[in-house]
């Protein structure tokens, strides 16, 4: 595929390709240009973050790549509270393989931070047999000549639209297969029975009615429905959606002046600076702290970034605890292959402010989140095969459940 040929919105499309780098005697320097860093953007449209462009996107409902074999059952929830997952991120990360054309990482968390305090404990446990986890990864592929998209780039408009109908889902999150009718109507979908019960309380018991007076007959059908192709998502809990966009670190090696760095900031500075100079209290011992300096030094030359993305570069994560980094025996290998896994991108806590997420106590809260994905893109398994999530959180404080 000829990228130079498909202009500005494909090679868009296919930012997140891996590059390949040349030899260079500076291991240091080869470092720095090797590194893809996500920024987020609102949406430049209201089609543009659909699935038939592979978007990169924050926050909102995923944009399935396979539309129709998602994800369901144990998958879709936390494992530690059994609530649906919600929608963090996905990266469209093409490899070079025929069968990897197209290629998506998806990233699900529970709300709570009562469960990320538990998942921590899970994730230090050697390869359990099942795992856990409040924070999920699925990698989805598929080859340039598949049943859901042309061989042909998209065409940047309103009007594309892509193959085929996707799954129905749920009516309330709009994220999840609506695998329960409700039983009034019998013409809405829900992944569960908290979200059928939360969609029921905030109005749909009184539009259940008058779906009813308009189908008398009470049988099922689309109306009500939510698909990938087309869908209102009733649950105001979803976290605000945007575009991610990327540039290579290198690009941000030179000086900047300050107002023309933060000209298009969607937050201020000072709320960055504050909130980034705040956490240096909550870490314990000399070696901690350096780490933090470090990596703040290093998230200063782009301090909106929100995403890292390393693979097949030399590159490693940013650490900013040096207590509980994991080893490569603690990075579970690929279940579907036997083969290991590589650290893909890290997620950073800048993501949090993005979303609105309060500074309490008790909110939601990372340091990182480094997603560790089959260094092969294997193709055998499910259409949606689950990868692996390492979390560290900020303060040592929360390395105990209370």
């Amino acid at each position: 595929m000829d990228v130079d040929a498909i202009g500005d919105h494909a090679e868009k499309l296919k930012s997140l390709r891996i590059d390949e780098y040349e030899d260079d005697d500076n291991d240091d320097e080869e470092e720095e240009e090797a590194v893809t860093l996500g920024f987020v953007e609102n949406p430049k449209n209201e089609w543009s973050l659909e699935r038939q462009f592979f978007p990169s996107k924050a926050g909102g409902v995923p944009a399935w790549l396979d539309p129709v074999d998602i994800p369901s059952g144990r998958s879709s929830i936390c494992d530690i509270c059994g609530e649906p997952l919600q929608f963090l991120l996905q990266v469209y990360a093409p490899t070079k393989k025929e069968s990897a054309f197209h290629r998506m990482l998806f990233v699900f968390m529970c709300r709570s931070m009562k469960c990320l305090l538990r998942d921590q404990h899970e994730q230090w446990k050697r390869h359990p047999e099942k795992p856990s986890r409040s924070v999920k990864v699925f990698r989805c592929q598929l080859p340039r000549f598949n049943p859901f998209y042309s061989s042909e780039p998209p065409e940047y408009d309103g009007n594309y639209k892509p193959s085929g109908i996707g799954a129905t889902l749920c009516n309330w999150c709009g994220t999840w297969k609506g695998d329960k009718l409700c039983s009034s109507c019998r013409q809405v979908r829900y992944c569960s029975e908290k979200h059928q019960v939360m969609s029921w309380r905030s109005g749909h018991k009184i539009v259940c009615q008058q779906m009813k007076v308009s189908s008398p007959t009470g049988e099922s059908n689309k109306i009500g429905a939510t698909s990938l192709e087309s869908h209102k998502v009733g649950s105001k809990n979803v976290w605000p959606e945007f575009e991610i966009i990327i540039e290579h670190e290198s690009e941000y090696n030179t000086d900047i002046p300050e107002d023309n760095a933060l000209s298009n900031s969607l937050i201020s500075k000072n709320k960055i600076d504050d909130t980034m100079n705040s956490l240096m209290d909550r870490f314990q011992g000399d070696d901690d702290k350096k780490s933090w300096v470090d990596f703040q030094e290093r998230i200063a030359k782009a301090p909106e970034q929100v995403l890292r993305y390393y693979r097949d570069t030399n590159a490693k994560p940013i650490w900013p605890v040096s207590s509980g980094r994991p080893s490569n025996a603690d990075i579970p290998k690929c279940s579907y292959c036997g083969g290991p896994r590589c650290h893909e991108f890290q997620i950073l806590p800048q993501l949090l402010y993005y979303f609105g997420v309060d500074n309490e106590a008790d909110s939601l809260d990372w340091a990182s989140i480094v997603v560790y994905a089959c260094e092969a893109s294997c193709e055998a398994g499910l259409p949606y095969k689950d990868e692996y999530a390492f979390v560290q959180l900020l303060s040592p404080s929360h390395n105990t459940i209370h």
